[in-house]
């Protein structure tokens, strides 16, 4: 089933999902922009806020991220109102973007003294949202947050503006390893900043279903959580990789590719589970 021209149906309020997992490598980013554009080729409002100072999301998006264009560190250091960073994606009218530029790399250690800095994303985006609202443009139906590949104070911003958190968990060996210490954190987080948090989703990527590892890494996963896992996972894809280098999601790369298709119908399940509220970190 491609998908190609099914629309979406819109949620009943602006679903905010944190895409985050501590390991490097796993296809946080990829996975995040490509359910956007899904999202938003199905017609649906999406914004994309890149948390990551490698900007490989605002890179994949085809977004402006040199030094000094406004950014998501302007958002979180400086106090500036979101509106005046983000950008909309050249390939979907209704996906937009906050970018990360090479700023937010020491944004780590000025955060630290900052007063209330754990919570300055998710005010700015709650202020954004409501802005919106009061101009009378369209209500943006899905918010993510790429995460860097760490459990710093950026990521903690993004665990407190999520209401969501969507785990890509990729099919190798040592794929659950440091999956428990997410969950610590995240159980750290309900408790004491943002009692809303909850994983609803973990998305098996770079499946090869001609290794038994593979099979077994998802097997495991199914069996641990469940009613969070999606039926579809993504399998290894060389269209994937190569569409970020051409400043774009496999989406609009490559349409009728394996991956395309995959986080479309991962894009199909995330819309119709609307954020059920099973919490795997209890």
């Amino acid at each position: 089933m491609s998908l190609q021209g099914h629309r979406f149906a819109r949620p009943r309020e602006t679903r905010i999902i944190t895409v985050a997992n501590q390991k490097g490598g796993v296809g946080k980013t990829t996975t995040t922009v490509n359910l956007a554009a899904s999202l938003a080729q199905g017609g649906l409002n999406v914004l994309v806020i890149d948390n990551d100072p490698q900007g490989n999301a605002s890179t994949a998006l085809g977004i402006d991220h040199r030094a000094g264009v406004p950014s998501v560190y302007e958002v979180l250091v400086e106090g500036a109102p979101m509106a005046e960073t983000v950008q909309q994606c050249p390939d979907f009218p209704t996906l937009f973007c906050v970018p990360a530029t090479i700023d937010l790399s020491g944004a780590e250690i000025e955060l630290v003294s900052l007063v209330s800095r754990e919570t300055r994303l998710r005010r700015s985006l709650d202020e954004y949202l409501a802005q919106r609202d009061e101009e009378g443009l369209p209500r943006i139906d899905y918010v993510f947050v790429d995460c860097p590949p760490s459990l710093g104070l950026l990521t903690v911003n993004a665990f407190v503006t999520g209401r969501e958190v969507l785990i890509p968990i990729q099919c190798e060996y040592y794929a659950l390893e440091g999956l428990s210490q997410l969950l610590k954190t995240i159980q750290l987080i309900q408790a004491h900043l943002n009692p809303d948090l909850h994983v609803s989703t973990i998305l098996l990527t770079m499946y090869d279903s001609r290794t038994n590892l593979a099979q077994q890494v998802a097997s495991e996963v199914r069996e641990h959580f469940a009613a969070e896992t999606l039926q579809t996972s993504v399998p290894r894809s060389v269209r994937v990789s190569e569409a970020p280098s051409h400043g774009q999601t496999v989406i609009s790369y490559e349409p009728s590719s394996t991956g395309a298709l995959a986080y479309r119908e991962a894009a199909r399940e995330l819309s119709e589970r609307a954020g059920g509220r099973e919490d795997v970190s209890a």
